[in-house]
């Protein structure tokens, strides 16, 4: 069960300064070991990755490619490669996490080796992760690895959030084969 509390006002004007990640980062790597492993540990989300893996694009100029598709397609009545990451049993994985948190989550998803999402409880801005630290600190970093990110404002939630990164790790090597990134509205930390 997820407990929730209420930041301060004095806390969330702390999100402006500098330092405003470390004041939360504490009590996100809490979440992220008691809460949010367990669900990037999910067999629906292991298994998707694990096939994902078993064709994984690895040419830049495809990734970059695709991520354009991606960008295109968000928010289109036709967007075929978005459908295709989001209506997944592991999509429904994640978005029934993300209800449940009832409002401590406001995004979930997976990607895989080549920092590819594989699913996603809401769609993405892009589809590429691959460059960014959520992935690069996480999937390459090893299996018990955490990624906090600063705090920002996110516009389209209107919630101070913070990302959480952990990587996905095989139960038969214990090899990290992907990341899993969760949105974390920070006024409702435990």
């Amino acid at each position: 069960m997820i407990r929730k509390t209420l930041v301060t006002a004095a806390a969330l004007a702390a999100v402006a300064a500098p330092a405003a990640a470390n004041e939360f980062a504490p009590a996100l790597r809490a979440l992220a070991e008691e809460t949010l492993r367990p669900i990037a540990q999910d067999p629906a989300v292991v298994a998707a990755i694990q096939a994902r893996n078993g064709d994984l694009v690895t040419d830049q100029a495809e990734i970059d490619r695709l991520d354009k598709e991606w960008r295109a397609q968000v928010g289109s009545a036709d967007a075929p490669l978005v459908a295709a990451v989001s209506g997944t049993p592991a999509a429904q994985t994640l978005a029934a996490a993300r209800d449940a948190s009832a409002g401590l989550l406001t995004e979930i998803f997976a990607m895989d080796a080549a920092g590819l999402n594989v699913a996603v409880s809401d769609p993405t801005s892009d589809y590429w992760q691959g460059d960014e630290a959520k992935w690069q600190e996480t999937y390459k970093a090893g299996p018990e690895a955490v990624h906090v990110s600063e705090v920002e404002l996110d516009e389209s939630t209107q919630t101070y959030q913070a990302q959480v990164s952990l990587p996905v790790v095989d139960p038969n090597s214990g090899d990290a084969i992907g990341a899993v990134t969760f949105g974390v509205n920070v006024e409702m930390l435990p």
